[in-house]
């Protein structure tokens, strides 16, 4: 187990060490817990762009994306004319 030096706002400070008092632990394990949950929480957030792949793929009511781009492109001046 490693120590670490955090830097903690004294009404957060108070809050936690009226919390693990309340439930007879030390600060320490709290913090200790509290990293835990964190960590669970975001337990596989940088694998967001896999889990959306495909996500609408098989819905009718949204064109396809490459004909959308041509069509909004087709609107345009050409740059020339600007």
């Amino acid at each position: 187990m490693t120590r670490i030096l955090a830097d903690i706002p004294d009404d957060d400070l108070e809050k936690l060490d009226a919390l693990a008092a309340r439930e007879k632990r030390s600060r320490a394990s709290a913090i200790r817990e509290a990293v835990r949950l964190y960590l669970v929480q975001h337990e596989g957030d940088s694998d967001w762009i896999e889990r959306g792949f495909g996500y609408w793929a098989h819905r009718d009511d949204i064109g396809d994306g490459v004909e959308y781009q041509r069509a909004m492109r087709e609107d345009r001046r050409p740059y020339h004319d600007i």
